[in-house]
């Protein structure tokens, strides 16, 4: 792609696409490949202008390389696109609008007034219906309060107060219509940022691919504690699946040859291949969309007050209108008073609030599945962290392998890779790392692969079973033992290191020695935690406790506990809560599973096991632990959005109706400001909580990229 820089500065650019029509679906193309390239933090484009904005980390040289290899209407990048087009939504809701005030104002200006009158009359049927059929079913809701006001002016003769009213009507919905769709959809978008890799088998072999790659009808494996990436039909294999994100129900369900899975659930025991149905794509927006909408039902407590309390007003504002009528004999009065609800806004204004602090989360790379986590993390006064892959660094490195058994550090290696590459979490990406660090190639030449819960591997290779994972479970639960002649060699193995014990035939042949560095920022996130709201955080690990000691005194935890399993952590969580906390999980392996479900909230590494995200309520990219000082900060700010615009609704409305009963305002103005007011408010709560990152001022330069 050949393009101008415009204007750059350290971390920014904008540039302009030469020589190419920028259509909605280019720029839909285009900014979906930008956002998922690593070398780009954000990229924006302007389908009117072609202009690109960028916001890059690293170097200069590697956004302008990911710009200049870039192609238009290359059919393989389609499948980043959403089904969805923000740009789409907003050409249709644009023309809407534009039609719905050009109609009225060609009414206004060049029909007859009798002509005029019998539009209004028609247009009316409508809002009237919806006032009877609450009546009907024994309601009263703001349909009925919009029914009488329209009705009442057409029974005076009073078209043009009436027309009025239903303009402002039908544009206040429009908007909020507008204002919610498009909330959703950023929100959608910003969670479906994400490229997955899936194992694919090809020719008797396991290729590992991008799910952009794959077609319907290839054979995807997946394995104990993996999530199903796509669509398909099961025809190898066997595995209990949990389908909780699509059916609600906790047992996981049995699935054989012939059996359709579905892309979101997650394998918990066995593995499977199955064809693939549906690419990626759009099913997968959709089924984005979907948990989203199913997502709103887990409102927060303070939505769900507001949203209560919008219904209860309506009977309060018909007695109003009553009221002044009687004291007043003035119709108009009285309509002024219909033509306020709070319904409205309280319904408007809460669920934007909650949608556009989730996307905020989103554009950190935090995806949260209901508001209701949200005001939990709020009101959160305990977190429990899982140390490996959470307060230790995201990439531990192999700093050693010791061989035994007369093996030597290659087979060691290459053995332990062939059977971790199978499973997500850091250390086993550690072992995959380090074979291909040093050029270590392993194929498949084990049989099926076993994980065992907090414990290790387990398979065959050439007949022979083969162990790795801990202490406890190479040594204790399978029995292996250490060469007589090399006790000494075990006995010198480095203390500081974490280690993973590789046997076969009941020997060990190997240890592989894994640094696990503290994350940098753990201490300062500790502190930061502390300041919005956090009183105790805790650390819960399977290692030594000379191990979890050394680490807890480093980060500045308050308690820690180590050598436990994975049923103390969820023991612990639940004694915290009946002790009236709010407790926080935060883990990255199928072992943290059970304290994430019994957590108020749990927070996952999106980087660890597919069952751990999937039973969470909450996933982080986690490049920084500093994801959680923002995820807390946008969890208190919310709940002070909330608040004040449940304030705000309550105290400008009643100042409305004061106004209308007294005869300063008529009812036009009166619904006019009322729908100014719910916009305007709904669009303060689609704005960030957080404050922008210091940005540079932006420097015109004509370099050519």
């Amino acid at each position: 792609m050949k393009c101008t820089i415009l204007h750059e500065s350290r971390g920014r650019m904008r540039v302009h696409v030469n020589a190419v029509r920028m259509t909605l679906h280019r720029a839909d193309v285009l900014e979906a490949y930008l956002n998922h390239s690593e070398a780009i933090e954000h990229a924006k484009v302007y389908e009117r202008t072609g202009d690109v904005l960028i916001k890059y980390k690293g170097s200069r040289a590697g956004a302008v390389t990911v710009l200049s290899h870039y192609k238009f209407d290359n059919p393989e990048l389609d499948s980043l696109v959403t089904s969805a087009d923000s740009r789409k939504i907003n050409q249709e809701y644009q023309e809407r609008f534009v039609n719905l005030v050009v109609f009225r104002a060609f009414r206004k200006l060049f029909l007859p007034v009798p002509v005029q009158a019998v539009i209004t009359v028609f247009k009316a049927i409508e809002f009237i219906r919806r006032g009877l059929v609450c009546l009907w079913h024994r309601k009263l809701e703001v349909e009925v309060l919009d029914a009488l006001s329209i009705g009442v002016s057409l029974l005076r003769g009073d078209f043009n107060t009436a027309g009025s009213v239903m303009f402002l009507l039908n544009v206040g919905a429009l908007l909020e219509e507008w204002t919610r769709k498009k909330s959703l959809d950023d929100l959608a978008r910003s969670m479906s940022l994400n490229v997955d890799r899936v194992w694919v088998r090809s020719q008797g072999t396991e290729v590992l691919m991008p799910i952009t790659k794959v077609k319907t009808g290839d054979e995807i494996i997946v394995r104990s504690g993996n999530m199903v990436p796509l669509d398909g039909t099961v025809i190898e294999g066997e595995a209990m699946v949990n389908q909780a994100a699509l059916t609600g129900e906790s047992m996981p369900v049995r699935k054989i040859a012939g059996a359709t899975v579905y892309a979101g659930t997650v394998v918990e025991e066995g593995e499977c291949v199955f064809a693939a149905n549906a690419v990626d794509g759009a099913s997968r927006y959709d089924k984005i969309v979907s948990m989203i909408e199913e997502s709103e039902k887990l409102k927060s407590g303070t939505e769900n007050h507001a949203l209560e309390l919008a219904d209860r007003l309506v009977p309060w504002c018909l007695a109003g209108t009553v009221v002044t009528y009687a004291l007043t004999r003035n119709v108009t009065r009285a309509i002024s008073i219909l033509m306020v609800d709070f319904s409205c806004a309280l319904k408007l204004s809460m669920p934007l609030a909650v949608l556009s602090a989730m996307r905020e989360c989103g554009s950190y790379h935090i995806t949260v599945k209901g508001g209701k986590y949200l005001e939990a993390l709020s009101k959160a006064d305990t977190i429990v962290f899982d140390k490996t892959g959470t307060l230790t660094h995201a990439s531990p490195k192999v700093v050693k392998v010791v061989p035994f058994s007369g093996c030597d550090e290659e087979e060691v290696l290459k053995l332990a890779a062939c059977l971790e590459e199978h499973f997500p979490h850091s250390m086993a990406n550690a072992v995959v790392r380090a074979a291909k660090e040093r050029g270590i190639t392993h194929e498949e030449m084990h049989t099926e692969v076993e994980y065992i819960v907090a414990h290790g591997i387990a398979s065959r290779v050439r007949g022979e079973r083969v162990v790795i994972g801990s202490h406890h479970f190479v040594f204790e639960d399978e029995k292996c033992v250490i060469p007589a002649a090399e006790q000494q060699k075990f006995d010198d193995l480095e203390p500081e290191y974490s280690h993973l014990y590789l046997a076969a035939c009941g020997q060990l042949v190997g240890v592989i020695c894994i640094a696990d560095p503290l994350r940098p920022e753990a201490r300062h996130v500790l502190r930061q935690l502390r300041a919005i709201g956090v009183t105790n955080t805790v650390m819960m690990t399977g290692d030594s406790d000379r191990t979890a000691a050394a680490i807890a005194r480093q980060v500045g935890v308050d308690q820690y506990f180590s050598e436990v399993l994975p049923e103390d952590k969820a023991e612990y969580v639940q004694k915290a809560k009946a002790e009236g906390h709010t407790v926080v999980m935060i883990g990255d392996g199928i072992n943290d599973s059970p304290a994430l479900s019994a957590a108020d909230v749990g927070i996952a590494i999106n980087s660890g096991a597919a069952i751990a995200r999937e039973i969470a309520d909450i996933t982080i990219k986690a490049d920084s632990l500093e994801e959680l000082v923002q995820l807390k900060s946008i969890a208190n700010a919310m709940q002070r959005r909330v608040a004040s615009n449940y304030r705000f609704v309550l105290s400008f409305n009643s100042a409305l109706i004061i106004l209308g009963a007294l005869g300063i305002l008529q009812p036009a103005t009166s619904a006019m400001l009322h729908n100014l007011s719910t916009i305007g408010i709904s669009l303060k709560s689609m704005t960030n909580l957080l404050p922008e990152k210091t940005q540079s001022q932006l420097q015109p330069e004509n370099t050519k990229a």
